[in-house]
């Protein structure tokens, strides 16, 4: 019988990240009349839309920027083979990426460091704690 149980929807722990915002009472209050008067789920499902719709309304601001600052969208994995290929060929990476940023974990800081010039995430970055340490100073 668990052999043929299946999540009808995928798990997102592994591409959101928790914050922690400060509502004044009177905001939170509103949420709540909205969540209770059955516009929104909950709280986050509010906050989620209401950045969403924000992020919507400045969209060609956005696309410009990320245009204009060469920025890759979305996902972008390095894996160990990558920047081998990287250090192989003799070159080094700048990396501009809006979105998640994801450095393999068996990457040691020294290949890291031979083959990462400078790397600029906005989102998050997800790598080691040595990897991140060895490429603090070229983070922007």
């Amino acid at each position: 019988m668990a052999d043929n149980v299946r999540d009808l929807q995928p798990r997102t722990g592994g591409d959101t990240e928790k914050i922690t915002i400060n509502l004044g009472y009177v905001d939170l209050g509103h949420i709540d009349l909205l969540v209770q008067d059955g516009f929104y789920s909950n709280r986050t499902d509010f906050i989620r839309t209401a950045i969403r719709n924000q992020i919507e309304r400045h969209a060609d601001a956005t696309r410009q920027s990320v245009a204009r600052k060469s920025l890759d969208l979305g996902l972008r994995h390095f894996s160990r083979a990558d920047l081998e290929a990287v250090r192989a060929a003799g070159q080094r990476l700048d990396i501009r990426v809006l979105g998640l940023a994801s450095i393999a974990a068996d990457v040691t800081p020294e290949l890291a460091r031979a083959t990462i010039a400078s790397i600029s995430v906005l989102g998050a970055l997800q790598a080691s704690a040595a990897v991140k340490a060895a490429l603090a100073d070229r983070t922007r």
